[in-house]
């Protein structure tokens, strides 16, 4: 049976494990993530992310089969865009790391994170949820598309694991859902 529930830190090694062998499961994809190995997520933002209560997992029985980060932080290519929602930045959350192991993909797990962080997002109050994904990752781009973000803009922003790369922005307004 599949829950999504945070982290704890007994479950670092394991959470890095999982970013590890969905990294290697990518590699040969048709669409990169950009995402290597200790650089993104890098371990220091995955230990950050579960001391604050910020990752959540994806699981089957006893596996991780998906996992993601919500929070505030954003690039600060977001502060130079013009987005539909004008709001502080403890208004708005943004979602990080989002990613299903190609194993378990096609079953409706990256739905349900989103649908999570939508949850996460209504009941704290936020005016939008935020998010980008690299350029050319079409699976991402659908599924947040499918489920209502409206695509902003393509920004060139720079990440340590991808460098100065072309991102697409993506926003969905909460409008006090619920």
């Amino acid at each position: 049976m599949m829950k999504i529930v945070k982290a704890n830190k007994d479950q670092y090694e394991d959470v890095r494990r999982f970013y590890h062998s969905l990294i290697d499961a990518m590699q040969d994809s048709q669409y990169d993530i950009g995402w290597e190995k200790d650089i993104y997520p890098a371990p220091a933002f995955l230990k950050a992310s579960i001391a604050g209560g910020a990752l959540y997992l994806c699981t089957e029985g006893h596996r991780i089969v998906g996992a993601m980060v919500l929070n505030h932080q954003c690039n600060e290519g977001y502060s130079k865009f013009q987005w539909q929602t004008e709001a502080a930045e403890d208004e708005i959350l943004v979602i990080h790391a989002l990613g299903v192991h190609p194993a378990y993909s096609g079953k409706g797990y990256a739905k349900e994170m989103v649908n999570k962080a939508f949850e996460v997002g209504a009941c704290t109050h936020q005016k939008a949820i935020r998010l980008d994904v690299l350029a050319g990752n079409v699976p991402a781009e659908k599924l947040y598309t499918g489920l209502g973000f409206k695509y902003m803009d393509t920004l060139n922003m720079y990440y340590e694991d991808t460098g100065w790369t072309d991102y697409k922005l993506y926003e969905y307004v909460l409008d006090g859902r619920k």
